[in-house]
């Protein structure tokens, strides 16, 4: 099984891009409501900018691990196009991130646009990663 572990750094990098964009102009201010979060860039103390640094990092590295093991699924199963690799992110969205996802809106009580927020983030993501895994050579 190959790994082309330049794919996996910048589906790492690309996975981190998508979320600025989903949490911050997108969707940011619509989900900072709904998760109870207010924060007002004028007013970050260096502790919080500290904070978010830590997530940033902890975050990216996260990413890698998920791109990594994406990438060795694919490789396990054949995945050899694009379309495979869509296919497979799909089933994988639908079959770990929805549900577990699904536990704070029912548990917690968070609202339903929240969990679409969520989830199309881990979507949009996990397709940019298949994309960039399976058309990397």
């Amino acid at each position: 099984m190959e790994i082309n572990y330049l794919a996996i750094l910048v589906s790492g990098i690309a996975s981190i891009v998508i979320g600025g964009l989903w949490y911050g102009p997108l969707f940011g201010k619509q989900w900072m409501k709904m998760a109870g979060i207010e924060c007002d860039p004028a007013t970050i103390t260096a502790q919080q900018k500290a904070m978010m640094w830590k997530g940033y990092v902890v975050t990216f590295l996260a990413s890698l691990v998920m791109a990594y093991v994406f990438a060795s699924t694919l490789a396990a199963f054949g995945a050899a196009g694009a379309s495979m690799a869509l296919q497979g992110a799909f089933w994988i969205w639908v079959g770990f991130f929805v549900p577990v996802a699904l536990s704070p809106i029912l548990w917690e009580q968070k609202p339903w646009k929240m969990f679409f927020i969520n989830i199309g983030h881990s979507l949009v993501s996990l397709g940019v990663i298949a994309l960039i895994l399976t058309l990397w050579k």
